[in-house]
C-alpha cells in the first residue's frame, strides 16, 4: 500500500515505533518502583491519568470489536483486579447492581 503526503495543513499519520512506545516507559518505571517497594514514587496524577487512558481505549475496542485479547496470565492477581476495577467502580459513581448489568451484557471469553 503506498503512503500519500498529508494535504496542505494535515499533519502526517504516526505509527508508534516500539522503541518510544510510552507503555514500555510506564511499565518499566512502575514496576522498578513496586520491586523497590516504593510505589509512592509514581506520583497518583500521573496514575489516574495513565489508567483512565487505558481504561478508555480499553472500552472502545470492546464496544468496536467486541473483545479484546485477554491478559497474560499472571499479569495481574485477583486482588489486584478488584482493587483497581472496585476504584475504577466508585469512580464512576456505580454499585453492585450497575455492575451485574455490565457484566451480563458483555460476551464471555
Amino acid at each position: 500500500m503506498a503512503k500519500t503526503a498529508p494535504r496542505k495543513g494535515q499533519r502526517p499519520r504516526r505509527t508508534m515505533a516500539r522503541s518510544r512506545a510510552p507503555d514500555a516507559a510506564f511499565a518499566t518505571l512502575a514496576n522498578a518502583a513496586l520491586a523497590r517497594g516504593e510505589p509512592d514514587t509514581i506520583p497518583d496524577q500521573t496514575l489516574h491519568a495513565v489508567l483512565a487512558a487505558a481504561v478508555r481505549v480499553y472500552a472502545a475496542k470492546v464496544e468496536r470489536r467486541g473483545n479484546v485479547e485477554p491478559f497474560a496470565e499472571g499479569a495481574v492477581t485477583a486482588t489486584d483486579a478488584i482493587i483497581a476495577a472496585c476504584g475504577m467502580i466508585r469512580a464512576a459513581d456505580l454499585n453492585p447492581f450497575d455492575v451485574a448489568m455490565w457484566f451480563h451484557r458483555m460476551p464471555a471469553r
